[in-house]
């Protein structure tokens, strides 16, 4: 695709070797600019800059009005060796200039060039087709995923170009050192202006992406943990769609909801996280527990929160229920309160709790011989009957272990075995009293 720009008619300029004959003077380079670009510009009594207009708009303004014109014949050229140059110095774009991309390449140039020109011909000209471009090729490269670097290189070699070539025709037509210092400067401050305009571009493009893919992995994350299960082929399509890979294994992690969760800040998480803070019952899933659960407490500051087990994608569930269940006894008094509770450090007292129905049937049977005693002594009876069943220690070994006096000991064991009898030495009854008053223990937490 080639970048033809010269399809306005203007007069020529003199041939190269016409060029060598009247240049008998190197062209400037950027320090002679530098050294000369406190030399004020010349006002112009022609029509002013359009509004919102830039300094580098501004800037071409200043120049004499016929220059525009004299120069355009060059513009073709000039196009040509940035298209050249950029493709050199940058290898993401040593491709072929056919395609969407050469399409964007080339009006990218071509409106860099032709806004220029024509700002210098009429300073009320419309920018508002520069700007889209500008913005757009901004979108184009988070679309293909690039950084700017290379956007910003292209612009950087591109205004490098620019400058030899109006140099050379500077010197070409005798333009003073004034107005050529001035169109320096106009080069480099339009460098610099449609970078930002790209900036622009490429940031409304990723924050755009960035809530696409966040309602989509929260719409994932509602489609692993729904009953009936989604089809794995549906998890995998939305998976896909929001750049998330399917794990294999995966945590669940219960928050305590909060009436302000609404308008709290969503904390940084690592992209594999799924995260819903919105719902009634907010929860996480992580795919690495040891990398992302180090910093659940400072991420999560205020929020109190349960880590299920780990478990195959498949039973996120199972892992989200159980996590949930660990809220709830935090709630009861049942299990330490902490910041973060993690199910692993209290399968044991999960399980004894997981049935109450039955652990209290269980229980109505197994110490039914405590239902004629009072509350003090059914409490002081059960306390001394579970150390004895945990240990199975002499009367010295439990005083110490209950703080009491060995002899007392003795005689709450005298009155347990006037209770119990052959069930003590029972086996399967002492498993099932020792489970009844481990979860009336529990249960009975304030």
């Amino acid at each position: 695709m080639k970048a033809d720009l010269s399809n306005r008619h203007a007069d020529d300029l003199p041939a190269p070797s016409n060029f060598q004959r009247r240049s008998s003077s190197p062209a400037p380079t950027r320090a002679d600019y530098s050294r000369s670009r406190s030399v004020a510009p010349r006002p112009r009594p022609s029509a002013e800059p359009a509004a919102g207009a830039g300094r580098a708009s501004k800037l071409w303004a200043s120049l004499s009005n016929g220059l525009a014109e004299q120069f355009r014949p060059h513009v073709d050229r000039m196009a040509r060796d940035m298209v050249q140059e950029i493709q050199r110095a940058i290898p993401e774009y040593q491709q072929p200039l056919e395609g969407p991309f050469g399409e964007i390449m080339t009006q990218g140039i071509e409106q860099a060039i032709l806004h220029c020109v024509d700002t210098i011909k009429d300073p009320s000209a419309p920018a508002e087709n520069w700007v889209h471009v500008f913005r757009q090729l901004g979108k184009v490269e988070f679309n293909e995923g690039r950084s700017l670097d290379c956007l910003q290189t292209a612009y950087r070699v591109g205004g490098r170009v620019a400058w030899r070539h109006v140099a050379e025709f500077a010197h070409a037509r005798g333009v003073s050192t004034d107005e050529l210092c001035r169109a320096a400067e106009a080069i480099f401050a339009y460098v610099d202006e449609i970078s930002a305009l790209s900036i622009q571009g490429y940031t409304e493009a990723r924050t755009r992406a960035a809530g696409m893919t966040a309602r989509r992995k929260r719409r994932l994350l509602e489609m692993i943990l729904a009953s009936p299960p989604a089809s794995p082929q549906a998890i995998s399509g939305l998976a896909a769609a929001a750049r998330w890979t399917l794990p294999e294994w995966v945590t669940m992690v219960a928050l305590e909801p909060r009436p302000d969760q609404h308008k709290l800040i969503t904390p940084a998480v690592h992209d594999e996280v799924l995260l819903d803070l919105e719902s009634a019952e907010p929860c996480m899933l992580t795919t690495d527990p040891e990398r992302d659960l180090g910093q659940l407490e400072s991420e999560l500051h205020g929020w109190r929160a349960a880590v299920g087990p780990t478990v195959r994608l498949s039973d996120a569930r199972i892992s989200l229920r159980w996590a949930r269940r660990a809220l709830g006894l935090v709630h009861r008094g049942a299990i330490e309160d902490a910041p973060v509770t993690r199910c692993d450090d209290h399968l044991a007292t999960m399980w004894l709790l997981t049935d109450e129905f039955l652990v209290r049937q269980l229980s109505a049977r197994s110490l039914a011989p405590f239902d004629g005693l009072t509350t003090k002594q059914r409490a002081r009876l059960s306390e001394t009957l579970l150390a004895w069943l945990q240990s199975r220690g002499s009367a010295p070994e439990l005083a110490a272990k209950l703080n009491v006096h060995p002899q007392t000991i003795r005689y709450r064991m005298h009155q347990l075995e006037n209770l119990f009898g052959d069930k003590l030495t029972d086996a399967d009854a002492r498993l099932e009293m020792e489970i009844a008053l481990r979860a009336e223990r529990l249960t009975s937490k304030p």
